[in-house]
């Protein structure tokens, strides 16, 4: 009897001890959390959808690097992509490249000290950002950096979806295909993403290189509007719901993981009312525990406003995309999840051009066509199993 009132009394001290290390975490972050919406630039864009002719295309750039390197990943790997986008980095700092990594500490946990030392050897400059840290131990491991930014000479840049590690590249039997949307931005933007690698780099290595103009040469226009916006767990609820607020006929989302806010699914409700028709896609399999669960509770009711569903069958779906009528797309690294809307650190890239975003429904056609589609009568069968599922999704939806 005792050792039964000692254990509950334990799990009440650590349940007490989460709900205050979140509570006062949350607090301090969104006293010190960043919200940037860069004004609206020209420049050119090319979409990527497959990873070996993104990484191609970047290993490409990164060995015509005449100045500087910058790249910011969420996920990097002890494996042969890994390795080989590393030897790149470490070739060009011994050439005499300025070249800058960081990798958030959660994400690229199975980067080895190794790694990291020869890294360093070569002249790279390393650094993990998002360490956890005391006092809020448990609320610092949620907040993530799951941006994926690359900068070559301040000239070329690379956002999306992508990450480094085999299963991007089709390598993983169990995740593949994997299939992802990724940018290459050549023009004016790019000084918008060296500026938020700068910004992440001064917080976590206290350095103050956002005054260094070389890093901030002159940069030509394009034929493409675009505007990047970068959220640290703060607004960029604001953001996507004014996006999907705008639509007269349509809206499409893309997402691996779809747990919206309260606000974000009475926003689509609504829209679903006023006749916008609404398509989401997501993957039929999951790469994490109760994903998939989790977004059951709020298809439901979509479903029933006339909301069309497809799961991805063709491998793993992994892009991050919002369409709206086919003429703005909003594409980057946020999921349409709660921890991308309240806890990671995320950089978004919003298109307002008609030819592109009648490319990208071209693409979202394919992927759709690709997949099965999920109503109301699957979900709502007699399912025990799935129920208590859900439930427990439910309560932990924050952190998946």
């Amino acid at each position: 009897m005792t050792i039964t009132f000692t254990m509950i009394g334990f799990i009440l001290l650590l349940f007490v001890w989460l709900m205050a290390d979140f509570s006062l975490g949350r607090k301090k972050h969104l006293s010190q959390a960043r919200f940037e919406t860069y004004p609206v630039r020209s420049g050119s864009l090319v979409l990527f959808t497959k990873g070996e002719k993104l990484f191609t295309d970047m290993f490409n750039e990164l060995k015509k690097a005449e100045h500087h390197i910058h790249v910011l990943f969420y996920i990097a790997k002890n494996d042969q992509i890994s390795c080989d986008f590393l030897a790149i980095l470490k070739d060009k700092a011994k050439a005499g490249i300025e070249v800058r990594l960081l990798l958030d500490r959660i994400g690229s946990k199975s980067v080895s000290r190794q790694m990291i030392k020869d890294l360093k050897q070569s002249g790279v400059k390393f650094s993990f950002c998002n360490v956890p840290r005391f006092p809020y131990i448990f609320y610092s491991t949620q907040v993530r950096n799951h941006r994926k930014i690359t900068i070559i000479d301040g000239k070329v840049g690379y956002l999306g979806g992508y990450n480094l590690g085999k299963e991007y590249i089709d390598k993983d039997p169990e995740l593949s295909p994997w299939r992802d949307y990724h940018l290459k931005l050549i023009g004016e933007s790019v000084q918008d993403l060296q500026q938020e690698f700068l910004l992440d780099w001064n917080r976590t290595v206290k350095t103050g290189l956002l005054k260094e103009r070389v890093y901030f040469p002159q940069l030509p226009k394009g034929p493409l509007q675009q505007q990047i916006v970068a959220s640290e767990g703060v607004h960029l609820e604001q953001v996507l719901s004014s996006l999907i607020k705008k639509a007269d006929q349509s809206i499409t989302i893309g997402t691996p993981y779809f747990v919206p806010s309260k606000r974000l699914q009475e926003d689509m409700l609504h829209a679903l009312k006023r006749g916008i028709r609404l398509t989401i896609l997501f993957p039929h399999q999951a790469d994490h525990i109760l994903v998939k669960e989790a977004s059951y509770y709020f298809l439901r009711p979509l479903l029933k406003e006339g909301a069309r569903v497809y799961e991805y069958m063709k491998g793993f779906y992994h892009a991050k995309v919002i369409l709206i009528d086919d003429k703005v797309c909003d594409l980057g690294t946020a999921n349409f999840d709660k921890r991308s809307i309240f806890l990671n650190h995320e950089l978004n890239c919003i298109i307002f051009d008609e030819t592109f975003s009648q490319k990208m429904a071209a693409v979202l056609h394919k992927d759709i066509l690709d997949s099965e589609e999920l109503t109301l009568m699957k979900l709502s069968g007699f399912n025990p199993f799935r129920t208590l599922k859900e439930k427990a999704a439910l309560s932990i939806s924050y952190f998946l």
